[in-house]
């Protein structure tokens, strides 16, 4: 089945646009609804592709950490969700070369690592004593999300930054530097969450069909001058 036309993509889009305009609105519980169906219909499309299952258990968790978000009380454990979420994400890049790929290219890591110092920095004096252990941990596998996801494959690496200005506002929100009631800042941090799991999604499970397609003497791990894409076919 063609992966653009496939109906659990086409859902992931409908409902995504539901869940926008239900935020919006906020029209409780069907947003909370429509925002835990959101990565659920991504891991469909997942094994429908036959993409890899630690994908599609990264966005198990990623189901698991927005509905625990949605329950009063249980934002740690939204966090921990989401954390191992982060941790299939980078194990998944690290075997497919990150590791390599951020030594030849040290700027993309510094830049991350500048972007969330800055973040908990900006953060730290309004954050609860709580929170205060936990989010230099989450904002560390945040940037190593990111970092790997776009040495490896720039769409990936787009939904990996999108996630870290997603999580980033949610920070800010907590710590009390911005609103986090406005409709405006809920709307960001839902439309920025949207797209990063899609890019991530999309990007690793189309890298891989070009990698199974170049055949068993493709090394994903070793870039070449066609990286990474193929060659036209002639």
């Amino acid at each position: 089945m063609n992966a653009v036309k496939s109906p659990w993509l086409i859902a992931f889009g409908v409902v995504a646009v539901v869940h926008l305009v239900l935020n919006g609105v906020e029209a409780t519980p069907w947003d909370s609804i429509t925002k835990c169906l959101l990565a659920p219909l991504l891991v469909g499309w997942v094994l429908e592709q036959r993409g890899p299952r630690l994908l599609a258990v990264a966005l198990v968790f990623c189901c698991l950490g927005d509905l625990f978000l949605e329950i009063e009380d249980m934002f740690t454990a939204g966090m921990a969700a989401f954390a191992v979420a982060h941790v299939c994400l980078i194990t998944f890049f690290v075997r497919r070369g990150a590791i390599e790929q951020l030594r030849r290219k040290p700027l993309i890591l510094v830049a991350y690592v500048v972007a969330a110092v800055a973040l908990v920095a900006w953060c730290w004096g309004g954050l609860e004593p709580g929170l205060k252990p936990l989010v230099p941990v989450y904002a560390a596998l945040l940037l190593a999300t990111a970092a790997t996801a776009l040495s490896t494959d720039l769409r990936a690496g787009i939904g990996g930054a999108l996630f870290l200005v997603s999580d980033g506002i949610i920070a800010l929100a907590e710590a009390g530097r911005i609103d986090q009631d406005a409709t405006v800042t809920g709307l960001a941090i839902m439309a920025l969450y949207i797209l990063a799991i899609f890019f991530l999604t999309t990007g690793i499970v189309w890298r891989e069909k070009r990698t199974v397609a170049a055949g068993a003497g493709f090394d994903p791990t070793v870039r070449t001058d066609c990286w990474p894409r193929l060659p036209a076919a002639r």
